[in-house]
Formats: structure tokens, C-alpha cells, sequence
């Protein structure tokens, strides 16, 4: 089975949509998502992912699914550097206030950090990964451990439109790491394709890998540039990058 994560286009947060070139970003995404020949779409309920699956689903005259967990994991948390009146997403730390605790590289640890237990960011994520287990489990891979037993092998691809921090969530789960790893070790530009496939080497026995990450060749492909959101800046001189 193939596991397609799209992230939206370039975002308009304060209006939940797609800024013009998010929209750009969604037309161009058209013929990637022709060639997947997907059996099932699932869309976030939040605007931005909406609008960023919905050129595509036009063209191929399908619907899809909205699923609630699949929104953004957009819980805010007071982290060291930031005032109580201005939380930040839990999944966006500065790099010398994460890497320096070795709770957060581990996979059980990491959702005990005080800053975190003050919010049930366990509860919430708990529900996250129950879905996504369930969700598994009705397509014919059963998690049992670290691994997934195959109830139904099957060569299905399926789509889901999302955000970084659910969908980097979502592959830190199924690696059996923490999410702090991937949300600050990857980044999946606006419009982004992510491919994950099962690989079942033992009958009855799959683990699913990722053969490819934050992919956005259909951008190049029709002349456009990826947009600099979910970046940050390369340099700190650089006033014209984001800082924050």
C-alpha cells in the first residue's frame, strides 16, 4: 500500500485559505495527482488543505473524505522563548531549547516534558495515532508493536491533504520516533508530496518506509519556484527570511 501526504499550498493562516501563489501551487499539483491513479482521498477539514485538494479532485471528478485528525497538530505551548501571552506550536522549538534534552529524541519521553503535560498534548496525540492505527487497520495492516501485521495486502495508493506538523507526526509514528526528530529535521514546502510504502518481506509481516520526502518536482515542472513558507532563515542576517 502507498500513503501519499500532500501539504497544502502556500498558506493564508489568517484566513484558513491559500494565498495566489498556494492557488498556483494547487493547479500545478493537478497532473502529480492524475499520475498517482488513487484509489481513496482524505482531506483535512481546515480551509488551506481544502482548497489545495480541490482542483485536483475537480479534474478527476472524484470526492474525498474529510477526517478530523488529519488537521494540523496546531496546539500552542509557552516554550522557553516565548512569553505566556504568546505561546508557539509545540512542534516549532529553537534548536538549543529542544536538542539539549534527551527526552525529546526518545519516543515515550518526549510528551512528559512539563510544557507539554501543562497542555494533554498526550491525549491529543494519543487520539492522533489511534486514528491513523484504525485508519490502518480498515485498510489490512494491523499494528501489533513496531511493526504491522497484513490482514489484507493490498497495492492501493491513498491520498491525504494535510499539514506539516500532522503529516511529520504521522511519519514519526510509523518510524517508532519521536516526532521532535522529523518536525525539526525535515521540512515539507507548501504543496509538498511525501510517498510512504509498506514493504511486507516476511508474509503477514509490513513496515512501511519512506521512498520519498517533501517532493515538489511539479512545481519545477511548470515553471515555478517553492514558496520560502514553513522556512526559516538561512542566515540570521538575512532580514528578508523569516526569524520567527
Amino acid at each position: 500500500m502507498k500513503l501519499i501526504f500532500i501539504r497544502h499550498g502556500d498558506p493564508d493562516y489568517e484566513n484558513d485559505s491559500l494565498t495566489d501563489t498556494g492557488a498556483k501551487e494547487a493547479e500545478l499539483l493537478v497532473p502529480r495527482v492524475e499520475k498517482l491513479e488513487a484509489k481513496e482521498f482524505y482531506v483535512s477539514p481546515l480551509g488551506r488543505a481544502q482548497a489545495t485538494a480541490a482542483p485536483s479532485l475537480k479534474k478527476l471528478g472524484k470526492e474525498a473524505v474529510t477526517l478530523d485528525w488529519l488537521r494540523e497538530f496546531d496546539t500552542k505551548v509557552v516554550r522557553p522563548d516565548k512569553e505566556k501571552e504568546h505561546p508557539g506550536m509545540a512542534w516549532d522549538w529553537l534548536p538549543a531549547d529542544w536538542m539539549n534534552n534527551k527526552d525529546f529524541y526518545d519516543r515515550d519521553r518526549w510528551l512528559d516534558h512539563p510544557v507539554f503535560t501543562e497542555k494533554n498534548l498526550r491525549e491529543k496525540y494519543d487520539h492522533v495515532v489511534k486514528s491513523f492505527d484504525e485508519f490502518l487497520a480498515d485498510h489490512g495492516y494491523e499494528r501489533t508493536g513496531q511493526y504491522f501485521n497484513v490482514t489484507h495486502p493490498n497495492n492501493d495508493t491513498i491520498v491525504f491533504f494535510t499539514h506539516f506538523g500532522c503529516e511529520t507526526l504521522l511519519l514519526s509514528y510509523l518510524m517508532n520516533i519521536s516526532p521532535m526528530i522529523l518536525w525539526h529535521g525535515l521540512c515539507a514546502l507548501p504543496s509538498s508530496v511525501t510517498t510512504v510504502v509498506s514493504e511486507e518481506r516476511r508474509k503477514g509481516i509490513a513496515h512501511f518506509r519512506c521512498i520519498g520526502y517533501g517532493d515538489v518536482s511539479h512545481l519545477y515542472a511548470g515553471g515555478a519556484e517553492p514558496s520560502f513558507s514553513a522556512r526559516f532563515c538561512e542566515c540570521y542576517d538575512n532580514e528578508n527570511e523569516r526569524h520567527d
